[in-house]
């Protein structure tokens, strides 16, 4: 499946730098690792869901795990190309900016709850998810990323 995604988030660079970040942030690993297994590859077929998006002004998703597409009804093209404000209704876009400026100022964010939309418009309720900050090799500022498994249809 690995072999068929493109762009910045396909690799095993940017997988590195969501676990990475996640450890160095909370002092404990996102998920197991088999040895013999890629980050990329553990991390696409994680459990629970994790996406991330880059640094632009209005950030595009640029990861999304098995999961994470499954939730949003997309796969890794579509998920891939969208604005990351567009997973979340419109009259609540303001919140999540609000709540993503917060995570860029403390670093990360463990018991995020909220609502969002699939691309079917199927609502549902994610909860205890874990927001982080991403750095990359040198420290600089690569975007954020998030993971939850919990979540309820609404």
């Amino acid at each position: 499946m690995l072999q068929q995604l493109t762009g910045i988030g396909a690799g095993e660079r940017h997988a590195a730098i969501i676990l990475n970040s996640y450890n160095r942030l909370l002092g404990k690993p996102l998920i197991p690792q088999a040895e013999q297994e890629s980050a990329a590859e553990a991390l696409f077929h994680a459990d629970l869901v994790v996406l991330s998006h880059g640094t632009q002004q209005d950030p595009v998703l640029n990861y999304g795990n098995r999961a994470a597409l499954a939730l949003w009804e997309m796969d890794w093209d579509a998920f891939t190309r969208i604005e990351s404000k567009h997973t979340a209704e419109p009259m609540i876009q303001e919140e999540r900016q609000r709540f993503l400026e917060a995570v860029a100022g403390q670093g990360y964010i463990d018991d995020y709850s909220g609502i969002r939309i699939s691309s079917s418009g199927r609502r549902f309720r994610i909860e205890q998810a874990i927001v982080w900050n991403l750095y990359d090799e040198a420290g600089e500022y690569y975007g954020q990323a998030a993971a939850f498994a919990n979540y309820t249809l609404v």
